[in-house]
């Protein structure tokens, strides 16, 4: 911030007659008047297309925050710090609860102070009010008294203007390196769901239950045998790639709950929530959750990595999903599971097709965290940016 930059406190910014406010409507019967939450407020905008709405009667028992338009939205639980400019098509709509409202005197540029509270400066601003972080709750009077550094007219519209056009350059580079990571991922699955779909000579239709099975049994995590053997969760699986995280031994965890000892020759099945696609291949010997199938590939059937990919394959995962569908927590049943049918080729041509996939499935992830890459340093150039505008290097 340079020195002839002045400092006012968000509060006097504000119109006389309407001091920052928030929200207290809670999502009720819809009708036909929408209605901005906390989650709708994301990288500087309203997300209109997600918007639910209320009715009529209940948004008139709350006018104090309907909209005009051109106000300044906060989120103030759950992502607090999330800010945006309501546009001017949101005009009639209401805020949800702990969304803050913030309406500007008109001599003030919106677009400016949006973002500063976006940039680096303002967040740490915010964060002053949560204990340091502003990944907790944003108390309504400490934000009034947010100071925001505010230059000539003139340069607040000449900064707005260069953050408008490399943030618009910005987004359209983002778009096409997220455009880039799902087609690499899109790829591999088409090639996933034409392995499995388009059955060759010599494949023979089966069911699960004829070429694996569930050999464990359930077994006491506090005995000594098994206290320190590594203990794989739903949450420890990641969706798509197999990929185990941040795993800790049974002792560490605290398990008091029966667990199914595996091996390094099975693979593990999350029947939680079967859409997220949660399959592993470990290497080591360890304990699972109850919510997970250690299957075991039946000699001369099934390739166990053939297996691995069977599991994540398109076709697999809309059958886990249709037998799942139950209030509260969808789960794929073992009969279910065992049920499934489909085509096998012998296995040494189960063994070449798992390879094939294998090398393709890492091109794969190669290509999605090289995007992943330069979606991150868009992100950090974005958030330089908005430092520099902020400390007068601009």
């Amino acid at each position: 911030m340079r020195e002839q930059w002045a400092k006012v406190r968000l509060d006097d910014l504000t119109e006389q007659d309407s001091p920052i406010t928030y929200g207290v409507i809670k999502p009720g019967d819809e009708g036909t008047v929408r209605f901005v939450r906390g989650g709708d407020i994301s990288d500087g905008c309203v997300l209109i297309g997600q918007l639910r709405t209320i009715t009529a009667e209940i948004s008139e028992q709350y006018s104090r925050t309907l909209l005009r338009g051109g106000e300044l939205l906060m989120c103030l639980v759950g992502q607090p710090g999330q800010v945006a400019i309501a546009p001017d098509t949101l005009a009639g709509a209401n805020i949800a609860r702990q969304v803050g409202l913030i309406r500007l005197r008109s001599e003030f540029n919106a677009e400016f102070i949006k973002y500063f509270l976006q940039s680096p400066d303002g967040q740490e601003s915010l964060g002053a009010h949560t204990g340091g972080s502003v990944q907790q709750v944003i108390n309504l009077g400490d934000l009034r008294t947010v100071e925001i550094p505010l230059p000539s007219p003139a340069e607040q519209q000449r900064i707005v203007a260069i953050l408008d056009e490399a943030f618009a350059g910005i987004a359209t580079a983002r778009a096409a390196a997220e455009q880039n990571r799902q087609n690499a991922r899109a790829l591999f699955e088409s090639h996933l769901q034409t392995v499995f779909s388009q059955p060759g000579e010599g494949w023979v239709e089966k069911n699960f239950a004829d070429v694996c099975e569930i050999s464990s049994a359930l077994v006491d995590p506090r005995k000594a045998e098994f206290l320190d053997l590594l203990h794989v969760g739903g949450a420890n699986i990641e969706s798509k790639t197999g990929g185990l995280l941040e795993l800790k031994t049974a002792r560490e965890e605290g398990l008091i709950s029966g667990k199914f000892i595996f091996d390094e020759s099975m693979v593990l099945y999350s029947k939680i929530r079967p859409y997220l696609m949660k399959v592993a291949r470990p290497d080591f010997r360890g304990l699972c959750s109850a919510d997970i199938y250690p299957l075991s590939a039946k000699q001369g059937q099934v390739d166990r990595d053939y297996l691995f990919h069977l599991l994540l394959s398109p076709a697999f995962t809309d059958y886990a999903n249709a037998g799942s569908a139950r209030a509260g927590m969808p789960k794929v049943n073992r009969d279910h599971l065992f049920a499934y049918r489909c085509y096998f080729p012998p296995v040494e041509k189960q063994a070449e097709l798992a390879a094939l996939l294998d090398e393709l499935h890492e091109e794969t992830q190669n290509l999605e965290a090289l995007y992943q890459r330069k979606l991150e340093a868009l992100d950090k150039l974005k958030q330089s940016l908005l430092h520099q505008a902020f400390s007068g290097e601009l």
